[in-house]
């Protein structure tokens, strides 16, 4: 099996990107989930006319691999048309710190894919709440 890179990653994200469901605001994201076997699990951002029902496309990958089975992850990437890139939510913060905590997070706008920030989990989120 082939390495898979953070270009691939975000490139996979990016097609992700396309498939957003994003009426309203019409701010597409798409993210990609690397599990530690090497399988990409994608998500896009899903709106509803009541914003507090909305679903980040970083949850939607992260929800569809841990009810897919998926346990372990070692990076996700996220992309939209934002200059820099859209850095995640304080809610898919918190949901990365408990299933991902070792993640990096790569993070790119969708019209410079080449240009790719890198942070790991930790660091978006210190002192998480992890546990009680």
């Amino acid at each position: 099996m082939a390495k898979i890179g953070k270009t691939e990653l975000i490139a996979a994200a990016a097609a992700a990107r396309e498939r957003a469901v994003a009426p309203y605001s019409k701010f597409k994201v798409g993210a990609a989930l690397l599990t530690a076997t090497g399988e990409i699990i994608t998500g896009a951002n899903v709106e509803s006319v009541s914003y507090g029902l909305t679903c980040c496309a970083e949850r939607v990958a992260l929800f569809t691999a841990l009810t897919g089975g998926k346990k372990k992850f070692t990076a996700i990437a996220v992309v939209a048309r934002l200059d820099g890139g859209a850095m995640p939510c304080g809610a898919c913060r918190q949901l990365l710190a408990e299933y991902a905590p070792a993640a990096k997070v790569f993070v790119a706008d969708s019209a410079r894919l080449k240009t790719i920030r890198t942070f790991r989990v930790q660091q978006l989120l210190p002192g998480a709440f992890a546990s009680f």
